[in-house]
């Protein structure tokens, strides 16, 4: 671990995770391996584990590490898992599901986003991810889904009005997804499962992430 993080890293396990409500060892583990300093801009580095968002560019942000942590852990990923995870951002996100799943498909609207990440993400060694530029609001390319044709768990990460039929459909049965929903403001974060074709739902907070902007999604 870079030591001039390494205070900072325990401060965010003690208070802003182990502080809160973050119990599952496993998730806990995983966000004191990834090295999140690698994922902010040069500009914020210093702040890479306040806990806060930070920009990335292209109006888009690296959610805080308790929202990050938080998602992970209300998916309850298993590491046969193959996760979808829809707006790769950073690729923060991306690292720690990495960890804990047998396989993540992600997927970014903004090419240079995507380029951006997946470089850091290859530089680290993450070798379990495939990448995909495109609207995530449409799920991932059918032509490429897993052997299976549908994902185990999903994460969202950005604003939706609802979840998206054609990602639902990607969803396995008894599978779980994650996300924001609402609008352009304050969302609610809810966790759905998936049962005999209907998403069973279950509200966790109030959140803010940016939008998604997609066909099925928010308008420019």
């Amino acid at each position: 671990m870079d030591q001039k993080f390494a205070k900072a890293k325990e401060r965010m396990l003690r208070w802003d995770l182990k502080g809160r409500d973050i119990v599952d060892p496993r998730v806990l583990e995983v966000m004191v391996e990834v090295p999140r300093e690698e994922f902010v801009p040069s500009t914020h580095r210093s702040q890479a584990y306040h806990d806060g968002p930070l920009p990335i560019g292209r109006d888009q942000t690296i959610s805080q590490p308790y929202i990050v942590a938080l998602m992970t852990q209300e998916l309850r990923i298993n590491p046969d898992c193959e996760v979808l995870e829809i707006g790769t951002g950073s690729g923060y996100q991306t690292a720690v599901l990495s960890k804990l799943a047998k396989k993540v498909y992600t997927v970014e609207r903004f090419s240079d986003l995507a380029d951006s990440s997946q470089a850091v993400l290859d530089r680290l060694e993450f070798r379990n991810i495939e990448y995909y530029v495109g609207d995530g609001s449409c799920g991932w390319p059918t032509n490429r889904l897993p052997p299976s044709g549908c994902f185990d768990r999903i994460m969202i990460t950005a604003a939706l009005p609802e979840i998206p039929e054609p990602v639902v459909k990607q969803l396995a049965r008894d599978g779980l997804i994650i996300a924001p929903i609402g609008g352009a403001g304050v969302q609610e974060l809810v966790v759905c499962e998936k049962k005999a074709n209907r998403l069973m739902e279950r509200t966790i907070c109030d959140v803010r992430f940016v939008k998604l902007i997609g066909k099925y999604g928010f308008d420019q």
